[in-house]
């Protein structure tokens, strides 16, 4: 069964504080709305171009925090209005996506839901397009999350890690087994090696129903009655609902929320060169090695004895490395970080955490 464009629906979660890329990343101006490379465009707008390609323009929509609402109309001007949705408190992707859904059912009560995060790089866009009709086709036809899961090349302990179960009938598509969210490096290097686990890319399928009621169940201690919310989007009893009734939410992830909880949950392996772009690794895997594997985000550098490092300095910076070996070296504003790459994402946490209480929040 092929899926007609009018039934596929994207939801870009971009609402995200973006601290694991800390110190390029602050919470006023986050990585989803930053070019790295200076590629001219961001990575919210990168994500934008790759699904209008898969799905319609009037069927892409947004969701962010109020606090980003106004970063978001500049960069993605062609997206109507009422098609960014504005939380307005952070309360994880499991609100955020019933929030979308809540909105998209009224609007096709036969939408096929692709959720994606704003921060990923796809190095093989056309299998990816195939991967999401594949993933399109099945969720058309059965009530469940369907997970896009990558065979992970490292021990990474920042990633969610999914177990295959039993295949299903349809292409690469397994029921799950289990599901465990950042591992320690141990639990992670037997996940890679048992070739039993995939990544967790954070990208879901699922038709809105299944979507709305399994989310509708999770996040039932807000006791929201979604189905008597206002029917027009575009006013203003629709901004006074989420102010009133959104932080009654739990603070929860889609993860926890369905795919940890819900008997109905397939993931499909993918191979379409997924990078996590929320992470100072996945920005140097994302990027081809200069001399020495060294990578230059931003800055001019002069290497000396120095390998396998990631550089993001400002553009009329000049720095000389000397002995450095698997390290980011990052500068924006007041901050300057130099910390080994390995497992870096939690170490930085710690670091932006000892920065606010130290130094303050102009500091995060």
């Amino acid at each position: 069964m092929e899926i007609t464009d009018n039934n596929s629906y994207c939801v870009i979660l971009a609402g995200g504080k973006g601290k694991r890329l800390w110190p390029v990343s602050r919470e006023k101006y986050p990585k989803q709305f930053i070019d790295f490379f200076s590629e001219g465009r961001t990575q919210l707008q990168q994500t934008f171009d790759r699904f209008l390609d898969i799905v319609p323009k009037d069927n892409i929509f947004i969701v962010t925090s109020q606090l980003y609402y106004d970063i978001v109309r500049e960069q993605l001007p062609e997206i109507a209005e009422n098609n960014i949705i504005s939380e307005p408190v952070y309360r994880n992707t499991a609100p955020s996506v019933a929030w979308a859904a809540r909105r998209i059912s009224k609007i096709n009560s036969h939408a096929n839901v692709i959720i994606s995060p704003s921060d990923q790089s796809i190095m093989k866009p056309e299998i990816f397009k195939s991967n999401i009709q594949e993933g399109l086709n099945f969720t058309a036809t059965h009530d469940c999350l369907l997970a896009l899961g990558v065979q992970p090349t490292r021990a990474e302990t920042a990633y969610g890690y999914i177990q295959k179960g039993s295949a299903s009938t349809m292409g690469d598509i397994y029921k799950v087994k289990a599901f465990t969210e950042k591992p320690d490096e141990e639990f992670a290097r037997m996940f890679v090696d048992s070739n039993e686990w995939l990544w967790n890319t954070g990208m879901y399928l699922g038709n809105v129903k299944f979507l709305k009621e399994s989310l509708q169940q999770s996040l039932s201690v807000a006791q929201i009655d979604f189905d008597a919310t206002p029917q027009e989007f575009d006013t203003e009893d629709e901004e006074e609902f989420a102010q009133h009734f959104f932080p009654a939410f739990p603070n929860m992830s889609i993860d926890y929320g369905v795919l940890e909880k819900s008997p109905d949950v397939h993931v499909l392996k993918c191979d379409f060169g997924w990078v996590d772009l929320g992470t100072w690794c996945g920005m140097y895997d994302s990027k081809s090695r200069g001399e020495d594997d060294n990578v230059v985000a931003g800055g001019e550098v002069l290497f000396d004895g120095s390998s396998n490092n990631i550089v993001k300095l400002p553009n009329d910076k000049f720095a000389i490395l000397n002995g450095l070996d698997g390290f980011i070296v990052a500068e924006k504003g007041n901050l300057l970080l130099i910390c080994k790459k390995e497992n870096s994402s939690a170490f930085i946490r710690k670091y932006v955490n000892e920065a606010q209480l130290k130094k303050g929040e102009e500091f995060i």
